[in-house]
């Protein structure tokens, strides 16, 4: 994997100014065991920036679902400041922060979280019904290849099927950012690599911020950014000078 760290001046990295759709600055989140403190976040600076797909490796426990949760405004810092372009986070309440997943944000977790008694194109319109200016479930389920499958139960799909649901549910509101808590976790090497197939494709067709948590190393080469985590706090940020192809991962 060609990585070069963010303070390397030697590398010919591409000259560009992106507009930074997400700023966390100072990020600590504490949470009481008993009588005990455990600090899961411990100090966290970080940029996501408009259009790029971002990686995020570290161990369990590193922090890395943690950050995901407070970014996506599905969970508060016990300090330190979080901002989506020049709104800040941090002092939103619960009415704010669910207007702010509900307009600018899309979910993919490890397990799809699909309602079994709707069909795939159902399940989609539960967002369309409620957005602004979505996608029709059918562009959705087309843009990940499920133009076939959309009035098929869950129950009658795959479980790689069944995750490109859930991207098509999330991205048919059009968000500005796609946080996915270990979206391949669940499947198998080849159907993995499909699902990692249709966000470089969203990424990339409709210019959607990609955030991934994985504990794969290898998802980590078709970054524009890779955030190496550890202990609550970020260990480096490297770049890839060249993003590799889904289909030229091997794990």
């Amino acid at each position: 994997m060609q990585l070069a760290t963010e303070t390397d001046k030697s590398m010919d990295m591409p000259l560009r100014e992106p507009h930074v759709v997400l700023r966390a600055r100072g990020l600590v989140k504490l949470y009481g065991v008993g009588e005990v403190e455990v600090a899961a976040l411990r100090g966290i600076d970080l940029d996501l920036y408009e259009g790029e797909f971002a990686v995020f490796l570290g161990a369990s426990g590193s922090g890395k679902s943690t950050l995901l949760n407070i970014l996506g405004g599905l969970d508060v810092p016990t300090s330190g400041e979080v901002a989506y372009r020049e709104h800040d986070l941090s002092i939103d309440d619960d009415a704010e922060l669910t207007n702010y997943r509900r307009e600018h944000v899309g979910f993919v977790f490890q397990f799809y979280n699909l309602i079994p008694s709707l069909t795939a194109r159902e399940n989609v319109a539960l967002v369309t019904d409620i957005a602004d200016d979505p996608l029709e479930p059918e562009e959705a389920l087309t843009l990940v290849g499920l133009a076939d499958r959309m009035d098929h139960f869950p129950s009658e799909l795959s479980g790689g099927e069944q995750q490109r649901i859930a991207i098509a549910r999330a991205v048919a509101k059009r968000p500005d950012l796609l946080l996915c808590d270990e979206p391949t976790g669940a499947l198998d090497f080849a159907t993995g690599r499909i699902v990692l197939t249709v966000l470089e494709r969203v990424n990339r067709d409709l210019g959607t911020t990609v955030a991934v948590i994985t504990h794969n190393a290898p998802i980590a080469r078709m970054a524009d950014r890779v955030v190496i985590m550890s202990d609550g706090r970020i260990k480096s940020i490297q770049h890839n000078t060249a993003r590799a192809r889904p289909e030229e991962l091997e794990w």
